[in-house]
């Protein structure tokens, strides 16, 4: 029974450059308005839920390995972003989060004097 399934949680990805903290995360099969992003002290929350959803009644399953129902995840973001510039974008099922860094993040060269 589907509606029985647990919770599953999406794999992600993530890496930092110089400017920007980049967050991937697998989700295929879902809607986009069905996916809800937040960042609240320094901490980036992903959440949703896939559908399971029959393609017809007169269907029998043998088998349903894709798992179905809510997520959440959590993520520290080990530096300071700047809110107004993160990007989001949701493509073959793939979700990137772009977090651009504040420039009081980004590393900054200190040149020593004599």
């Amino acid at each position: 029974d589907a509606s029985s399934t647990t919770g599953w949680s999406p794999a992600v990805d993530i890496h930092e450059n110089d400017g920007e903290i980049v967050v991937k995360a697998e989700l295929p099969g879902m809607d986009r308005k069905d996916i809800e992003l937040n960042l609240e002290n320094n901490v980036l929350t992903l959440r949703g839920n896939r559908q399971f959803e029959k393609e017809a009644k007169d269907e029998n399953y043998h088998r349903i390995e894709r798992a179905y129902g809510g997520f959440s995840r959590s993520f520290s973001i080990p530096a300071v972003v700047d809110d107004a510039k993160i990007r989001a974008d949701y493509k073959e099922g793939v979700l990137t989060i772009a977090l651009p860094k504040t420039q009081k993040a980004k590393p900054k060269q200190i040149t020593i004097e004599s």
